[in-house]
C-alpha cells in the first residue's frame, strides 16, 4: 500500500457512515466531539460552519467541501446567528443521528447537503492526519479535484435513490471521498508547506524513502539504504527527512513498526512471532520489550484490552 492508504488504513476502525440532508432556513445544527472525523458537503444552496473554539465563520458555497480531521465540536447554520440545535446518535446503532429536539421546517431559503463521518482510533494517529488543520476547507473551483467531484457526485446520487447494493457501495465510495479530499487537501499545500507531509509526499526523495518503508516496514532498514533509495548521501538523506517530516528516518520507521503491529493485535488472534516478524523484530521478547515502551503495556495486555474478545 502506498503511505496516504497505509496512513488511514492504520486509524480506521468500523464502518463510515453518511446522510443526505435538506433544509430550510431558519436552522442551525451543532456537532458535539468525538473520536472520528466528519466531512460535510454543499450541494445546492448555502450555509455556514462554525469551527470549534468559537473560530471565524467559514461562508460554504455550492460545491464547497469541509474536512474536520479532529473530531471537534462545531456548527452548521444557515446564518452565524442562527440558534443551534444539537445532533446526536438516532440510537439505531448504524451511526445515523438525529436532532435532539423536534425543529419545525422553515420557509426560508433551502441548502442541500451530503454529510458524514469517519471511525478513527486516535490511539496511534498517523502525523499525516495529525498534522491536518482543523477544518479542511476545499472551494469549488472550475476545473480543480475532478476526482473529488466525481466521488461526490456518486455518492449524492446512491443516497438520493438507493439502488441493490447500496449496503456495500456507500461504504467503499466514503472510503473513496475521504481519500480524495486528504489527497486534493495535500496537493494544495505541497507547492507552499516546506514542512510536514504535504511536503513530505511532494518531495521525490523523502517520498521514495517513505514508499520503501511502507512497501517493507520489516526489513533491516538503515540511514545509508534509506539514503541509497533516495538518491542521497547517509547525510544528505538524513537532514532533509528529519528537516521535512518532523522526525528522523529511523525514528519514523519504528514508530509505524509498533503502529502496525498494534493494528494487527487488536485485529486478529495472529501469534506474537508472526506479530514480531512484520514488525521487523526477529525475536519475540525484542519485540515485546519495544512495544512496551513505545505504549506502556506488553504486547498481549493491548490484545486484551483492544483485541476481538475485548469487543465482545
Amino acid at each position: 500500500m502506498d503511505v496516504l492508504s497505509d496512513a488511514i488504513a492504520v486509524m480506521r476502525t468500523g464502518v463510515p457512515h453518511s446522510s443526505r440532508t435538506v433544509k430550510s432556513a431558519p436552522w442551525g445544527m451543532r456537532f458535539a466531539s468525538s473520536d472520528g472525523a466528519g466531512f460535510h458537503v454543499v450541494l445546492q444552496g448555502s450555509c455556514w460552519l462554525l469551527p470549534p473554539d468559537e473560530g471565524e465563520p467559514v461562508r460554504l458555497a455550492p460545491g464547497d467541501v469541509v474536512f474536520l480531521a479532529h473530531g471537534r465540536g462545531h456548527g452548521l447554520a444557515d446564518d452565524p446567528a442562527t440558534p443551534l440545535v444539537d445532533v446526536v446518535e438516532s440510537g439505531a446503532g448504524d451511526g445515523t443521528w438525529v436532532l435532539s429536539e423536534d425543529v419545525p421546517d422553515g420557509s426560508g431559503p433551502t441548502t442541500l447537503m451530503l454529510c458524514g463521518a469517519y471511525r478513527l482510533n486516535r490511539a496511534r494517529a498517523h502525523p499525516l492526519l495529525t498534522g491536518l488543520p482543523d477544518v479542511v476547507h476545499l472551494p469549488a473551483r472550475i476545473g480543480a479535484h475532478a476526482e473529488l467531484r466525481a466521488a461526490v457526485e456518486l455518492l449524492g446520487g446512491e443516497l438520493e435513490s438507493p439502488g441493490p447494493g447500496s449496503d456495500a457501495v456507500v461504504p467503499a465510495l466514503l472510503e473513496t471521498l475521504l481519500l480524495y479530499i486528504l489527497r486534493a487537501w495535500l496537493r494544495d499545500h505541497a507547492e507552499h508547506d516546506g514542512t510536514g507531509w504535504a511536503a513530505a509526499l511532494a518531495d521525490p526523495a523523502v517520498a521514495r524513502a517513505l514508499q520503501a518503508i511502507h512497501a517493507d516496514p520489516a526489513h533491516p532498514w538503515t540511514v545509508e539504504a534509506l539514503g541509497a533509495r533516495s538518491g542521497l548521501s547517509r547525510a544528505a538523506f538524513a537532514r532533509r527527512f528529519t528537516t521535512v517530516v518532523g522526525q528522523p528516518p529511523l525514528a519514523y520507521l519504528t514508530w509505524w513498526r509498533m503502529a502496525l503491529a498494534g493494528r494487527l493485535l487488536a485485529a486478529g488472534d495472529a501469534p506474537l512471532r508472526v506479530i514480531a516478524s512484520r514488525a521487523g523484530y526477529s525475536s519475540e521478547f525484542a519485540f515485546a520489550k519495544a512495544f512496551k515502551r513505545e505504549f506502556g503495556v506488553a504486547p498481549g495486555g493491548y490484545r486484551r484490552e483492544r483485541g476481538p474478545a475485548a469487543r465482545v
